[in-house]
């Protein structure tokens, strides 16, 4: 590049290319000495530089319990995947679309005859990786799109993934493993790789893979990684994903595994309505106990067989054998139950609310399946252990975690995408987000596993994902890019700081507001247990045909809400109406901060007079991060 090539040193190094980047931003990475630095920053043109820094991944039933993506491509940003898998199979998908710009890249056990009609793209970033010196394993990865650790195969056909029938877990949750939107196409970008006894991921090699998916021509973009919280304009993530924004990409990002705690979201996850469990029958009696099939204990501890059981069945067990003559126990294993337990429920591990940055927005924005999700995994990788030495292989395994979540929202927008070309990203989150539900299999408010109560917006945002309503919301809330300059100008951030931010120059902050048009309402109480603010806010109708709305709020003690006017009222599709929002906090000295930050929550819903749509958002206050 001319511009590295300007650059001089006394001891006689040279700077070392690294990529450009010409779609996330206007830019490139290399490797610098701080004379390098110091004249660079003083060039024409300079407007940022950024100090690389890692980035941490997150760790067959769930489409039924969601509810085809036609062309569709998602691009996956991952630890690579396993192409012989029978998830990646391509029969009866039509020929590759012809806007498709991407390629297959010859690496180690991977070339380019791996892909097919549905693993249309594979390719590999590791050159910031190696250039801090971090070697990638050739004993436990490969240097190359392929996946040695499982991961990045286990995602991508959670979201894309062909139909492959007859798929169990070691006889557990047996039936058909399809992906949420089997019919779109996958494309791979392994930006992760196994290096001195963990795995790594570079922003540099993170960038690149988002802007070589952005000149392939990706719909959806999924990542499950994470980055410390930060400004939005130092985030690697949030200001590549804006650039992906404006060209209609819809980017999906996992809230991270660092739950239960508040203010824990990094960019949550949950459990399905089945068990998996090994049924030990008592006697005649038949008492029924279970245990954590991934459990074990080591077999030289004992002389004879045993089975794990949890202190309760124990005590229940005890007090057979004591009583009753003749005790005998029976074992019987791969059973899989359904319904046997409250479901959705906020799994344990996932990251909560509020948002640090900025906290004005709730987060996390949905739910989607996260716990024990049967997908394809490599053949060559334990899945689980039976013995201290000795484990078992898969072609199928299940795992858990945000990242999990992760693939199963990109596959709804991937569905979506393939309905609604026209909508922008901002109206597909809202269609998914007010259009989800609230209440488990009882009929109850989805649960908190950690407490075995009702959950709040600061653990499942607005409920959990259904795609089926989301295909047909009636109204949306819609974002231009204006409104989010605007909103970073609210902010206080710097010309130069929403420059590198939003890729353009040309903008003023006029006009700057934090009204969002976000499809939720928070409000941060900063040393206090009061506050007002007044949201004006636009729905769009993208129903076809006109409609009359009219607004319900759900408001606790403590909480006034305010719409102005009552009524929206849409002539044709794609009309907009205007409305007010005016929301007042009282908490008195009935709520503490000390527990879970949560102030006090409820929920606007527009109902349509005469029809079947219904859109409803939760107004949520909540404590400033006492920490911080």
């Amino acid at each position: 590049m001319s511009t590295l090539s300007s650059l001089s040193s006394p001891d006689g190094d040279t700077p070392t290319h690294l990529y450009t980047y010409n779609h996330v931003v206007d830019g490139f990475s290399a490797v610098l000495s701080q004379t390098h630095l110091d004249q660079l920053q003083k060039l024409p043109g300079h407007h940022a530089t950024y100090i690389e820094t890692f980035g941490h991944l997150h760790t067959t039933y769930t489409p039924k319990f969601l509810g085809f993506g036609n062309d569709i491509i998602v691009g996956v940003l991952h630890t690579g995947l396993w192409p012989e898998s029978d998830s990646f199979e391509d029969e009866d998908m039509p020929p590759v679309p012809d806007r498709w710009r991407g390629t297959c890249e010859v690496g180690v056990e991977f070339n380019a005859s791996h892909c097919n009609r549905k693993l249309i793209g594979a390719r590999s970033f590791s050159k910031g990786m190696k250039q801090y010196g971090l070697n990638i394993s050739t004993t436990d990865d490969y240097d190359s799109p392929r996946d040695f650790l499982g991961h990045g195969t286990h995602t991508s056909s959670t979201a894309p993934g062909s139909c492959v029938q007859k798929i169990d877990s070691f006889g557990y949750a047996k039936g058909t493993a399809i992906g949420v939107a089997p019919m779109a196409r996958i494309a791979m970008y392994k930006i992760m790789f196994f290096s001195n006894g963990s795995l790594k991921a570079m922003a540099t090699d993170i960038l690149a893979g988002m802007d070589q998916a952005m000149a392939d021509g990706v719909d959806v973009l999924s990542l499950s990684i994470g980055f410390p919280a930060s400004t939005f304009d130092t985030s690697p993530i949030a200001t590549r994903a804006f650039a992906a924004l404006k060209k209609g990409i819809f980017v999906e990002c996992s809230a991270g595994n660092l739950g239960p705690d508040a203010y824990s979201i990094f960019n949550g996850a949950l459990g399905l309505q089945r068990l998996f469990k090994e049924v030990q029958r008592i006697g005649a009696a038949g008492a029924v106990f279970s245990s954590d099939s991934r459990q074990y204990l080591s077999s030289s501890n004992f002389s004879m067989p045993f089975v794990t059981v949890n202190p309760k069945d124990g005590e229940l067990v005890k007090k057979y054998i004591i009583n009753t003559e003749n005790a005998s126990v029976s074992i019987k294993f791969q059973i899989t139950k359904l319904g046997t337990k409250r479901a959705p429920q906020v799994a344990y591990f996932s990251s909560r609310g509020p948002d640090s940055e900025p906290p004005w927005i709730l987060k996390p924005d949905i739910l989607a399946p996260g716990v024990d999700i049967l997908a394809a995994w490599v053949p060559n990788r334990p899945v689980k252990p039976i013995r201290e030495s000795d484990y078992l292989f898969s072609d199928y395994a299940l795992m858990s975690g945000t990242s999990i979540s992760c693939p199963h929202v990109a596959g709804i927008a991937a569905l979506l995408k393939a309905m609604q070309r026209d909508w922008s990203s901002a109206a597909i989150r809202s269609a998914m987000m007010t259009t989800a539900y609230l209440l488990d299999n009882a009929n109850s408010t989805i649960t908190d596993i950690r407490i075995g109560v009702s959950g709040t917006p600061l653990d499942f945002g607005s409920g959990h994902v259904n795609p089926n309503k989301a295909m047909d919301p009636g109204l949306v809330y819609d974002i231009e890019v204006q409104d989010y300059i605007n909103y970073l100008c609210a902010l206080n951030y710097t010309s130069l700081q929403i420059r590198v931010l939003t890729g353009t120059s040309n903008f003023t902050c006029e006009n700057a507001n934090l009204d969002l048009n976000y499809p939720s309402f928070m409000i941060i109480l900063n040393n206090t247990k009061s506050a007002s603010f007044t949201f004006k806010w636009v729905l769009t109708n993208v129903d076809d045909t006109s409609s009359v709305n009219t607004a319900a709020v759900k408001a606790p003690a403590g909480m006034k809400v305010v719409v102005q006017p009552e009524t929206a009222t849409f002539d044709r599709k794609y009309s907009k109406a205007e409305f007010n929002l005016t929301l007042s906090i009282d908490l008195g000295i009935t709520v503490s901060p000390k527990c879970n930050y949560l102030g006090n929550f409820g929920y606007l819903t527009w109902h349509e007079n005469i029809g079947k749509h219904m859109v409803r958002s939760p107004i949520v206050s909540a404590f400033a991060n006492s920490t911080e």
